[in-house]
């Protein structure tokens, strides 16, 4: 039986390319090489798309990759075809996590794995997601949104509005990229700078004491599942980009999360509530905060989870009996039998 042809792609522009790179070496050694015939795809910073041997070798000098539209295949430098069954892109952030190379899997007639362009783009913007929550009865955390060429208010004003101190994140990013805490004045106008580095809306979040709990959602409609809850401590104020990623962090996972039976079946009705909200596909993982009076608020959705050392999603669906290679199976599965709902 032929080997189905899969193109990994990894990198790309955003702040979270070395993420990136780390979640595509675990789903790499996920992959079956005696089920799936494995290109690699780098992104490099600058945007250019290039045909690599291995991961490690993504600065070698190689060959470029073009999209060969409604065609099912990419162009070698232009020239030669490589044809190919299915899409993975491991991309985190901007132009990659955001409906981008979604939209373009479908101009280009191929099958891939995870968020629709719809669920990318909507679960990217952290505003939009909140919107849509709420509409679903999915509570959210008090917010604020701020343009960059708005008026900014000031600490005070913000204070008297939703509290101190406040997170100040970008609408559209990831890992914690540009997300502060503010306690004062003097660090207010800097955190928000800080924000509209990474994107130009920013979020300013009333913050809460409480714990973060994650699930993890896999598959489509009526047949989407959800994992059991985990829960992350972190080692620092707040779970930070180097909380999340350095090698001296003192972050924890907990899994399964220490709550209450009724309390992870809330948590589970509502992860599915918000992944349907704003149309969830393929898979995602879904961040509560639970404060102590019980009270349970919606962080975010991130439509492709990391799949790092320390990502929680791989961990969760582990957990509940589904290993590495098996989940990355399934993934692909629900990609292809996704190919006619999605037009590609």
């Amino acid at each position: 039986m032929d080997r189905l042809r899969v193109l990994l792609i990894f990198g790309g522009e955003s702040s979270e390319h070395e993420v990136s790179i780390n979640s595509a070496t675990n789903v790499l050694a996920a992959l079956d090489t005696a089920r799936y015939d494995i290109k690699l795809c780098y992104i490099d910073r600058a945007g250019q798309w290039r045909l690599v041997e291995t991961i490690e070798a993504r600065n070698q000098s190689s060959p470029h990759l073009a999209p060969q539209l409604g065609q099912r295949s990419l162009l070698i430098d232009g020239v030669d075809p490589l044809p190919i069954d299915v899409i993975i892109p491991v991309l985190h952030g901007k132009n990659g996590e955001d409906g981008s190379v979604q939209g373009l899997a479908q101009l280009l007639h191929i099958p891939y794995v995870g968020p629709s362009l719809l669920s990318a783009a909507v679960t990217m913007d952290k505003d939009m997601t909140k919107r849509l929550a709420l509409g679903a009865h999915v509570p959210v955390v008090p917010w604020r949104t701020l343009a960059n060429d708005a008026p900014r208010p000031t600490f005070a004003e913000i204070a008297d509005e939703l509290g101190a101190p406040v997170f100040i994140k970008p609408s559209r990013a990831g890992s914690s990229v540009g997300v502060s805490k503010v306690h004062s004045a003097e660090a207010f106008t800097a955190a928000l700078d800080e924000a509209f580095r990474h994107d130009d809306t920013v979020l300013i979040e009333q913050a809460i004491t409480a714990r973060e709990l994650e699930l993890a959602v896999l598959g489509r409609g009526t047949s989407a599942r959800v994992s059991m809850p985990g829960e992350i401590l972190p080692g620092e104020e707040f779970y930070s980009y180097d909380d999340k990623y350095s090698t001296a962090s003192t972050s924890r996972v907990i899994i399964p999360a220490e709550v209450d039976e009724s309390v992870a079946t809330e948590l589970q009705r509502l992860a599915l509530a918000a992944y349907h909200a704003t149309g969830g596909h393929g898979m995602a993982r879904v961040d509560f905060f639970l404060d102590p009076m019980g009270q349970i608020f919606l962080n975010e959705i991130n439509s492709i989870p990391g799949f790092t050392n320390i990502s929680m999603y791989p961990k969760l669906w582990e957990a509940s009996g589904l290993s590495p290679q098996a989940l990355v199976d399934e993934l692909i599965q629900e990609a292809l039998a996704s190919r006619s709902i999605r037009g590609v």
